[in-house]
């Protein structure tokens, strides 16, 4: 007999053993869900019928489909509520069945990790941070916005983060960069509508918003990418209501992302912004003496020549890594017994005399801005504020935003440590100066001629 036709005798048999009143409050309304060998799952209209049937009538119906079947059943009953939560938890059990069926691949690079991340003055606080998150994810630092110029040590310091959380907790990390993530988003309008299309969507949010650390690099190349930005958005909503841990990097600092969303703009602000800075010259050093720690010429190079190395490449570690491999390759073709100061200037006489950073630099800004000024770069940097002081720093700032491509906070930094609103506030008076002021204009044009 069908379950249907059983289920239709049952409420037969229960309308000639209650009142119609009864019959009518409490039976009337129920539908079969399901039924099978011990189980009969009911459909009840509002909660108060689960109570009074399990307390008044439970007997009656098990009496009643028993001498219908000959079995004795367990009966479910569940309001239209109950049902849909029923029905949302099992394909989200399947969903992630048919996820953990899938090899997850993390995207990190095993090599990267805090034991071999170099630090000194320049990157000691994003290395804190990055040390605290990794040791922490989810909780204070959310998200975590590490910004400088390229070659500082910010990738490293994210697959650094990365690799400590897998080792030592089950959590599920994520390494994307920006362009692969806008580049999938965009992969979805691609495909055509229908099953297929449904499929990857599904799939592309399950990959970024089940993950418990999503590490997002290079946030900057999202600008003009408006759709991508909103799904991000959305991306970033989901995981940050749920306390998974956001890791992103970007060339500038939040405030400098200017066209990027205004709303993504204050999420990257509201956790912990740090910037790293190029390496100082001590850093630098170290660095090359990690890079060169497990290499063939270890032994031969002394202490000249690394600071050689230091000095040519002020500003980015891949510089300095490109340096090496190039006095690498130098003296395997030479093989020479040891490396001297002459045998470097040799090995790199091209390579660094092209590559050598040639632009204005804050620094150059500084002494070229003193010198017109007649005072000294300490002057600028100072805490005093008189006019023949304050004016020329106004300006220095100003040019030092236009001519470079520093951020704000590292700008800030060199002025004596001023945070980047200072800087903001000066570049805003020398702007509405210049409007009314040609005397100003014929200044800055002097300036820049001299750097």
């Amino acid at each position: 007999m069908k379950t249907q036709d059983v289920f239709k005798d049952l409420l037969k048999e229960l309308e000639q053993d209650v009142s119609p009143t009864s019959f009518a409050t409490w039976f009337k309304g129920l539908e079969l869900i399901s039924m099978d060998d011990k189980d009969i799952v009911i459909k009840v209209p509002l909660a108060i019928h689960k109570q009074i049937l399990k307390l008044q009538y439970i007997d009656l119906l098990n009496d009643t489909l028993y001498s219908l079947t000959g079995i004795n059943y367990n009966f479910k009953f569940l309001t239209d509520e109950e049902i849909q939560e029923e029905n949302n938890k099992t394909l989200e059990e399947a969903i992630e069945e048919e996820y953990q069926t899938i090899e997850w691949n993390t995207n990190l690079n095993p090599n990267l990790n805090f034991d071999n991340f170099v630090v000194g003055e320049s990157n000691r606080l994003a290395f804190i941070s990055a040390m605290n998150v990794a040791q922490a994810p989810g909780t204070t630092r959310n998200p975590l916005f590490i910004y400088g110029r390229s070659g500082l040590g910010k990738t490293h310091l994210m697959h650094a983060i990365g690799n400590y959380i897998t080792e030592h907790s089950n959590k599920k990390v994520l390494y994307t960069t920006s362009s692969d993530f806008r580049d999938e988003y965009t992969g979805i309008s691609k495909m055509e509508n229908g099953k297929e299309s449904l499929q990857y969507a599904n799939n592309f949010k399950n990959k970024y918003r089940n993950v418990d650390v999503l590490i997002i690099d290079d946030i900057q190349f999202l600008v003009g990418a408006e759709k991508t930005q909103q799904e991000f958005f959305h991306t970033f909503e989901a995981l940050n209501q749920a306390n998974k841990q956001i890791i992103i990097s970007s060339d500038r600092s939040p405030d400098d992302l200017k066209k990027i969303e205004e709303r993504l703009q204050s999420r990257f602000a509201w956790g912990l912004p740090v910037d790293i800075c190029p390496p100082e010259f001590e850093l630098r050093c170290e660095i090359i003496k990690q890079k060169l720690k497990n290499s063939s010429i270890k032994d031969k190079i002394n202490k000249d020549v690394i600071e050689y190395i230091a000095n040519a490449c002020p500003n980015d570690v891949r510089h300095i890594e490109g340096t090496i491999n190039r006095l690498l390759a130098y003296t395997a073709m030479m093989a020479p017994e040891v490396i001297n100061l002459d045998f470097a200037v040799e090995a790199l006489k091209d390579y660094v005399s092209t590559n050598i950073y040639q632009e204005n630099t804050i620094s150059h800004i500084q002494k070229v801005v003193a010198d017109y000024f007649k005072i000294t770069v300490d002057d600028l940097k100072s805490k005093r504020r008189s006019n023949n002081i304050a004016r020329p720093r106004h300006i220095a700032m100003y040019l030092c935003r236009i001519e470079t491509e520093e951020n704000l906070a590292k700008i800030g930094l060199e002025f004596g440590g001023r945070d980047h609103s200072t800087v903001v506030a000066s570049c805003e008076k020398i702007k509405n100066d210049l409007k009314n002021n040609h005397n100003l204009d014929n200044l800055l044009k002097d300036i820049k001629s001299k750097l």
